[in-house]
């Protein structure tokens, strides 16, 4: 039994140091001693990642390079992480979300697997590229969204004959944090097509992202332009919306807690994260990570998609938001 010091008088400078000691060799942790420290005045913590901006040129031009020596027989995905350089990070775009650059070549097959993540594809570029998943085989035409529920069986092809390009977005950091990722690759090395479609609830195309667009309407808060949310239910932990912005708009700044990747999907503008400029371009990507304050200003006009985890902190009940103009 620990001895207790003499009645009013505080414990030793000495006893206290021990006491934790003590404690560490039972791998447990003193409340008292990690409450030391001032707590932050927040009312947020902000996140350890940081703002970002990758170049979708100089990410091509890589891939472009890389097309003639990584062969996807080989390596499966020909792929770019766009890696947050925070100290420890090997490949998280941000604490939940991964993001990636991926190419294909003519007459490729990147073959099928499947895993724990939900991820989706927004297509950039390249006539004649396709995806099946479980079984149904859909176009990826630039401008769609294609998506892939955490454990369906997915792969690529591509039967055109130019080069295609698109951004791979997943929840790959949560799923490692929760510790219930698993992949796994098929008996057969090839997947069979069983059906051939064009309308699948795994793909918004470009024509129905533009015609939902043109019947929306602006947000009246400004925090958007014309806004609309592609729904995803098979991906509960992820939130997909497309926004159209006109030529010289400003969006009001604000910030929450989510993790946001922004994708250029066409025009040009610029946006400010954390009082940090980043001008873009089509194909661009951007992160903001959680606690960042956003606000978008439009060149010409332009088409934004933006993926975040906002549907899992609403869900906990965690999801918190800040009008900063």
């Amino acid at each position: 039994m620990t001895e207790r010091p003499e009645q009013g008088q505080p414990p030793a400078a000495e006893a206290a140091h021990a006491l934790i000691e003590r404690s560490r060799q039972l791998y447990l942790a003193p409340g008292w001693a990690l409450r030391a420290a001032p707590g932050s005045t927040e009312p947020q913590a902000p996140s350890r990642f940081v703002p970002m901006h990758w170049s979708y040129a100089a990410c091509r031009d890589l891939l472009q390079t890389a097309g003639a020596s990584i062969d996807v027989a080989l390596a499966e995905r020909r792929n770019l992480l766009l890696r947050n350089p925070v100290e420890g990070n090997s490949f998280w775009t941000s604490n939940t979300l991964l993001a990636a650059y991926q190419m294909i070549l003519p007459g490729e097959f990147a073959r099928p697997h499947r895993h724990a993540p939900h991820a989706l594809r927004v297509i950039i570029e390249g006539e004649g590229a396709y995806s099946i998943v479980d079984g149904e085989k859909m176009p990826m035409q630039p401008g769609d969204v294609v998506l892939t529920p955490g454990g369906s069986w997915h792969s690529h092809g591509h039967a055109g004959e130019s080069p295609a390009f698109w951004l791979d977005g997943l929840d790959s950091p949560l799923v490692r944090q929760l510790e219930v990722m698993s992949y796994e690759e098929p008996a057969e090395r090839a997947e069979a097509a069983l059906r051939v479609v064009a309308d699948s609830p795994w793909r918004f195309s470009a024509a129905q992202i533009a015609q939902r667009l043109d019947e929306a309407r602006p947000d009246p808060e400004g925090f958007h332009g014309v806004w609309v949310v592609l729904e995803a239910p098979a991906m509960p932990s992820l939130g997909l919306s497309v926004e159209r912005l006109a030529a010289g708009a400003r969006t009001r700044p604000h910030r929450s807690n989510a993790n946001r990747l922004f994708s250029v999907m066409s025009g040009r503008g610029r946006t400010w994260l954390a009082g940090e400029c980043f001008e873009w371009a089509p194909g661009d990507t951007l992160v903001a990570p959680s606690w960042v304050r956003i606000a978008h200003e439009v060149f010409s006009d332009a088409v934004l998609s933006d993926l975040s985890d906002e549907p899992l902190k609403r869900f906990a009940r965690y999801y918190r938001f800040q009008d900063d103009s």
